[in-house]
């Protein structure tokens, strides 16, 4: 494993991801950040980091601290830079507690333009019962040392996918035909997950986790961005330390939109987030 296996790994508190997700409360339900252009493919900001800035607004919003379910529109593209997140809370209860949050930035006028919009609903992880019955199983694909990340490719246009500097991203060679100009035509991706600076991951960085590896699209023989229109996730629990793996899968395109299932399971076997999202793509 690469940096991820130094002595000098991040702690959750004290790394870049947390540094870059970290919101300054305005006021009740009124967050201000700036968003870093490190979590950027091309010039937009990537979803999956999106969804966890939101989710750390939402965290210090609602009286529990974990996201369980967390659907995003995403309404126009983010760009790096300052943004306010506005938070609402919908209900509180025992267990769960539901709110909705937007983030927002300025156009060239100085009006605001709504990014994203939330709704998410929060609980306690740790209070979780143990059992689990499931069917799911973890994907099979081979050892980290015998997959393959971006240092291994060509080097990439300078400021094009500055989110792969910050990530371990170990891909499963079976779904790395598209980089070789030989795509499978299967719409799936599997990779071994982590930080690039050896922050063991938590609930807020699921978030990123799903959202965060080459598209299916390039296995189906597409190029180009491919914009998330909707996602949600659903976290399971709580990962343990070491990388996680994430598989997506694709079954369908039709009329220019697909979907996307993932699935992060920990260095434990467990199967610790689910996610959809609808995405549109360009053909031709």
């Amino acid at each position: 494993m690469p940096e991820a296996a130094s002595d000098t790994r991040a702690a959750i508190g004290d790394s870049e991801f947390d540094r870059d997700t970290a919101v300054t409360r305005r006021a009740p339900g009124v967050y201000d950040i700036d968003l870093s252009a490190g979590w950027t493919i091309i010039s937009a900001v990537n979803g999956g980091y999106l969804l966890a800035v939101l989710g750390r607004a939402l965290a210090d919003s609602l009286p529990h601290a974990d996201p369980f379910t967390i659907s995003a529109h995403y309404l126009t593209a983010s760009q790096p830079g300052p943004a306010v997140i506005r938070t609402d809370v919908v209900r509180t209860g025992r267990t769960l507690s539901t709110g909705q949050a937007s983030l927002l930035q300025y156009d060239e006028q100085g009006a605001e333009v709504e990014r994203i919009r939330v709704l998410a609903s929060y609980g306690d992880l740790d209070a979780l019962p143990d059992d689990v019955r499931t069917t799911a199983k973890p994907p099979a694909f081979p050892p980290m040392d015998q997959c393959f990340g971006p240092e291994d490719g060509p080097a990439p246009v300078e400021g094009s996918s500055a989110i792969t500097d910050r990530l371990m991203l170990k891909l499963d060679p079976s779904t790395l035909g598209w980089a070789l100009g030989a795509p499978s035509g299967k719409g799936e991706m599997r990779a071994w997950f982590g930080l690039a600076d050896g922050r063991d991951m938590d609930p807020l960085s699921l978030l990123l986790a799903v959202d965060a590896l080459p598209p299916t699209a390039f296995e189906i023989g597409l190029s180009g961005w491919v914009p998330t229109v909707e996602l949600t996730v659903h976290v399971r629990c709580r990962p343990a330390p070491g990388p996680l793996r994430v598989s997506l899968t694709t079954r369908n395109l039709a009329g220019g939109f697909l979907e996307e299932d993932a699935e992060v399971w920990d260095s434990a076997d467990r199967l610790v987030a689910q996610s959809r999202q609808l995405a549109r793509v360009r053909l031709g």
